[in-house]
């Protein structure tokens, strides 16, 4: 990891006019749990699972890790700055990695740390709720960055194609589908999560808990290689 290319991806993306999406995808999902805790008058059991399950795992998640990898690095390739940056002595999987580190800290303290904060309010008397659906959410975060990251290395439509995955894949056809839970990103999350609390049980459906791990694991160890790969190769054609 480079320090440096961690704090200039950090600045990059503070800088730009998606923070501002950043920062109010996590407040919706806090302002929605304290929304439900007040007109259901304290009575939030029911309304557990649609509020950080479905709305926060499956949708504020993956979109916090989406805006986060493209911001992190697509710019630099749409303008060509990634040039400059590849011109230094450092190793292209460096370059990869300290990116990748950058927009999964920012993924889990936005997207994982909302949840369970939306989790604490819903259920204040079952903090380990919580903090299952936290980790499970860190896990699906971490692999999200390194599927978007790769996306960005290799297109530069990274972003509609993360889109098209996010809202069609899983939020429609894993759904229907019951075999695609296995390229999901959001069903390994489910899974840990319901893992770590029995009362999360019914969210984890019938994936196995280790195929969960290991394919995070295949999805984070395949986004760097395939990030820093393709930027080992990259070269500005006059097109772009």
């Amino acid at each position: 990891m480079n320090a440096t290319i961690s704090r200039l991806a950090l600045q990059s993306l503070f800088g730009q006019k998606r923070w501002w999406v950043l920062i109010a995808l996590p407040l919706l999902q806090i302002g929605l749990a304290v929304l439900v805790r007040v007109l259901s008058g304290g009575e939030t059991g029911g309304a557990f699972e649609p509020v950080l399950v479905v709305f926060g795992l499956g949708l504020v998640l993956p979109l916090v890790a989406l805006l986060v990898t493209t911001g992190v690095l697509g710019p630099e390739i749409d303008d060509g700055s990634i040039v400059y940056l590849l011109s230094k002595p450092i190793s292209r999987y460096v370059v990869a990695l300290s990116k990748l580190l950058v927009a999964v800290v920012v993924t889990v303290v936005l997207g994982a740390g909302s949840l369970v904060v939306a989790g604490l309010i819903l259920e204040p008397s079952e903090p380990g709720q919580a903090l299952a659906v936290g980790i499970g959410a860190a896990v699906a975060g971490t692999a999200y960055c390194a599927a978007f990251v790769m996306l960005s290395a290799i297109s530069r439509h990274g972003m509609v194609v993360g889109l098209i995955y996010v809202l069609v894949f899983e939020g429609l056809l894993a759904s229907w589908l019951a075999g695609l839970r296995y390229l999901s990103v959001s069903a390994f999350g489910r899974r840990i999560a319901g893992s770590l609390d029995s009362a999360l049980e019914p969210i984890a459906g019938n994936l196995p808990l280790g195929y969960a791990w290991i394919a995070s694991l295949v999805v984070l160890a395949a986004g760097c290689y395939v990030a820093g790969r393709r930027l080992s190769r990259f070269q500005l054609r006059g097109d772009e």
